[in-house]
């Protein structure tokens, strides 16, 4: 399939065919394609559970409320953002910038360039993402916006704000996942709907974790799982030519 017909053929599918089966290894690489989602400063702060045992399953059904799209799915992802390794990817993305800048950049420009990385990675990431009880928060804020008096600065960078930078890349990956899986020909439902805190333990995640959705995977029975035509707000209502 082209883009076009992926886009249109990917439906969240709520009723999957259980006697159908899918390939985990090609799910596992639908995952290592979403790997590739662009996100924040190539922070990466995710990861991605790939559920595929029949008892697991079936208690990752029930915290997400038992609903069909979880309990008729052949596999199950849940998409996680890790906002509390921001130190460790931080220094994961410096160490491989340098080398990047070492085989790639002109000699003259090397330095520059590898200073700068240093700069951001190793200190401007580590107090954009450090968090204390709202405190460190407050602070970005209040110094972004005298800073943004004198000249364009960025003004979300409280707590709040960086958690919902972090989901926000997270997502962009389950959504490249939902996009692969449908060129394989397989279906998806992302879900909201689920009680995190069980989920969490399930999973054991620590509590720095969090869940950003779950992706429920399989091959739709007919027509049973769609809910008819998609809905769309008609493009004339969205689209703003300036």
């Amino acid at each position: 399939m082209n883009l076009d017909e992926v886009l249109n053929y990917r439906r969240s599918v709520r009723v999957y065919d259980k006697e159908k089966e899918i390939d985990i290894e090609k799910v596992k690489h639908c995952l290592e394609l979403a790997t590739l989602a662009p996100n924040s400063s190539d922070m990466q702060l995710w990861e991605f559970y790939h559920i595929t045992q029949p008892e697991l399953m079936a208690k990752v059904s029930r915290a997400c409320l038992d609903q069909k799209a979880t309990s008729t799915a052949s596999q199950i992802v849940v998409f996680v953002t890790r906002r509390d390794l921001y130190r460790k990817r931080a220094k994961f993305v410096l160490d491989f910038e340098t080398g990047n800048i070492r085989r790639n950049s002109p000699i003259d420009r090397q330095e520059k360039r590898i200073k700068d990385r240093k700069l951001y990675y190793g200190i401007l990431m580590p107090f954009v993402y450090a968090r204390f009880c709202g405190i460190l928060g407050l602070f970005r804020v209040l110094l972004a916006n005298v800073i943004s008096i004198f000249r364009p600065m960025m003004l979300e960078v409280s707590e709040g704000d960086v958690r919902v930078v972090v989901h926000k890349s997270c997502a962009l990956a389950a959504q490249t996942f939902m996009i692969a899986m449908a060129n394989e020909g397989y279906d998806t439902c992302p879900l909201e709907g689920l009680d995190s805190r069980r989920l969490k333990r399930l999973l054991k995640l620590p509590h720095g974790a969090e869940i950003n959705m779950v992706v429920s995977c399989g091959i739709r029975n007919g027509n049973k799982g769609i809910w008819g035509e998609r809905c769309r707000v008609p493009f004339e209502e969205v689209y703003r030519k300036i």
